[in-house]
């Protein structure tokens, strides 16, 4: 969660009321939000010291999703209002004197649909800046740009003197050498090319020339006499820089998130709007799209939403009424009335600033919140209940347990995966590529913003993780004998989430000597606790049972790799289980030739590593409510098979098999 600092003097002249930290630390607390710091010791002692030191500030930890609290004008206002010092504010669209024939007008090229197709502005007048609130402004910024707008690559700012620049504006996308002009805080002029170049070597700016080095048009505003205003989402020019002096203060926002997009507009003018000659007002800007669709921003009309007193008082145990209801979503800045239709219905006003209002149960959090969460009533649930586990955690833990008594160690590797990008497709080295499987994107997760580019798949096999860790282990003195269980995920379209969780177990034997009966011995044993006795393929009498058969599996080097079959027993067979004797198929799952396990280097010590591996023994399980999935690999690389679905009765009737290799 984001932190700002505030200037402790500046807020509680804003508050009209003074607190000690532990005071302000409950408010915190009471109304969502947590001081995380008060630097007023470590100021006092630099001044004892003769040191220069900064007014005294309070470090505040703010959620996620309000973008409203991201700086002392909305922190302040809001804890007035939670406080019953003060009403929430009404901001309001102010035309000029000439009426909305007068208003700023900003034409949009058709080029700029290929960078930043969406573009939104907003006008503060006859605004007022101190160093403080000067400081604030910029500060929200740069704060906005780091959570929602996604480091400028979502959306970007961009704020000028208005007073500098003439009407009407345009937005447009051209060519790197037809831009040009003087950036901020430079004295001569430079092109889009150039700029590139410049930027590239500073940590501030540098960070986001990515965004659109690679487009063919660059993003640009012009006024009326062609000259910049701003470089999107890089930066501003220095003609129309605003400064302590600003008096009407010109707000541009370009994206390719239409709804980050009005969310930004609306915070940053909103928050600043009290700043102005008529507080909370702030003129509108008509921006004219390339297929003559006019749109005026920002739009702050609020947002009408239903709630309920009996969902309120059902969630929150409490027996309020709706007018008591309607006291406490009003003291979190949300205007409400009484529904006429209906004494249990709250019409509420979500207003601009709480873009984190999208259903229902936010409006009941915030009625808890208002009331105290310390003073919610403490009750016992109508029910009790004995808590189990579930069956694939039991066979999950007899099944561990029965590794680690036989000497293997269990290792925990990271569950999502690296992805390689090669042309307009990923190859994922590690999930895939080196487990020469070919992607058909029906079959991985990715992940849609992934926090590095490191781990971007959620893994479909146990086996990358296992033989890393044995690369990484490769000094440890053999055999190495590890194994995990541990949950896989593969896309389902048949659910709600679109994805299912497997439940998989594995095991890798590596040593200088390859012995099948290590693995072999390891399932025997696993069947052996689980009362699955082992048959003869041919014993066609055998009423329950299993037996391995050697298959044919691209996977493998030939007479590598081995299939499980399962009898269940007559009568315990599972409605979706197969008929007695079936086999157990599964998607193939193939490995990469040695020559090619590491395709990103051919260096002496990645042919080590590969050498390193060789030798290992696999015997590859699947297990999913209860069902063991086997294949082993018996010579020289580690392999893993798969099948699809069998059906396993132990003592306990715990499985149900979906195979996916594990190895050994």
């Amino acid at each position: 969660m984001p932190t700002i600092s505030v200037d402790k003097e500046d807020l509680w002249e804003r508050l009209g009321q003074k607190y000690t930290s532990e005071e302000f630390d409950k408010l915190c607390f009471d109304f969502g939000i947590e001081l995380e710091d008060d630097t007023t010791e470590e100021v006092e002692e630099a001044i004892k010291k003769g040191l220069p030191a900064e007014r005294p500030q309070l470090k505040i930890e703010i959620p996620a999703n309000r973008y409203d609290l991201l700086c002392i004008e909305g922190i302040a206002r809001a804890l007035r209002v939670f406080l019953g010092k003060g009403g929430a504010p009404q901001y309001r669209l102010v035309y000029p004197p000439g009426g909305e024939a007068d208003l700023l007008e900003v034409t949009v090229a058709p080029e700029t649909q290929q960078v930043r197709p969406y573009f939104a502005s907003a006008i503060l007048r006859n605004i007022k800046f101190t160093q403080r609130s000067y400081d604030s402004f910029i500060d929200l910024q740069d704060k906005l740009h780091q959570n929602i707008c996604r480091k400028r690559s979502l959306v970007a700012i961009g704020t000028h003197d208005l007073d500098t620049i003439t009407r009407p504006f345009n937005y447009e996308a051209r060519p790197p050498k037809d831009i040009k002009f003087v950036p901020l805080n430079k004295d001569k002029e430079y092109t889009a090319k150039e700029l590139m170049t410049v930027y590239e070597s500073d940590k501030h700016i540098g960070k986001y020339l990515h965004i659109i080095r690679d487009s063919p048009v660059y993003p640009i505003i012009y006024d009326a006499e062609r000259r910049v205003l701003s470089w999107p989402p890089i930066i501003n020019s220095e003609h129309s820089k605003i400064t302590l002096n600003t008096r009407n203060v010109y707000i541009d926002i370009t994206a390719t998130d239409l709804t980050k997009l009005n969310i930004v507009t609306n915070i940053v003018s909103t928050m600043f709007s009290e700043y102005c000659e008529e507080p909370f007002t702030i003129e509108p800007v008509k921006i004219i799209y390339p297929d003559g669709k006019v749109v005026l921003t920002p739009d702050i009309s609020s947002r009408p939403m239903k709630a309920h007193a009996s969902y309120i008082n059902s969630c929150t145990g409490l027996s309020l009424s709706s007018t008591e209801v309607k006291s406490l979503l009003e003291r979190m800045s949300l205007p409400t009335r009484l529904s006429p239709a209906a004494t249990d219905e709250l019409l509420v006003e979500v207003p601009p600033t709480r873009p984190d209002i999208l259903h229902e149960c936010d409006i009941m959090e915030d009625a808890a919140i208002a009331y105290g969460y310390n003073n919610l009533p403490d009750t016992f649930p109508a029910t009790s209940t004995v808590a189990q586990p579930l069956a694939v955690s039991k066979l999950s833990d007899i099944i561990r347990h029965e590794w680690a008594f036989a000497g293997w160690v269990e290792v925990l590797p990271l569950i999502l995966c690296f992805v390689l990008s090669s042309g307009p497709q990923c190859s994922h080295e590690e999930n895939f590529e080196w487990l020469n499987i070919k992607d058909d994107n029906e079959t991985a997760i990715k992940i849609g913003n992934p926090k590095t580019l490191e781990f971007q798949v959620v893994r479909t096999s146990l086996l990358p993780g296992l033989l890393k860790t044995i690369r990484e282990n490769r000094s440890h003195a053999l055999p190495l004998r590890i194994f995990e269980t541990s949950d896989v995920v593969f896309k389902d379209t048949t659910r709600e989430r679109q994805a299912r969780n497997v439940r998989h177990a594995a095991a890798v034997w590596c040593n200088k000597t390859a012995g099948f009966e290590v693995v072999h011995g390891l399932l025997d044993r696993a069947m052996a606790m689980l009362e699955i006795p082992k048959i003869a393929s041919t014993d066609s009498n055998a009423p329950t049972g299993y037996y391995i058969k050697e298959r044919p599996d691209p996977t493998f080097f030939p007479g590598r790799a081995a299939t499980i079959y399962y009898r269940p027993p007559e009568g315990q067979q599972h409605a979706r289980g197969p008929a007695p004797g079936a086999e157990i198929h599964h998607p193939p799952r193939r490995r990469r030739d040695r020559q090619a396990w590491d395709p990103a280097s051919r260096s002496a010590r990645k042919v080590r590593d590969q050498l390193s591996l060789l030798g290992a023994r696999v015997l590859a399980r699947a297990v999913q409510q209860g069902d063991v999935l086997v294949v082993d690999e018996r010579r020289l690389r580690p392999r893993v098979w798969s099948q699809a679905q069998g059906w396993s009765v132990g003592s306990a009737q715990l499985f149900r098999t979906i195979g996916d290799g594990f190895l050994f």
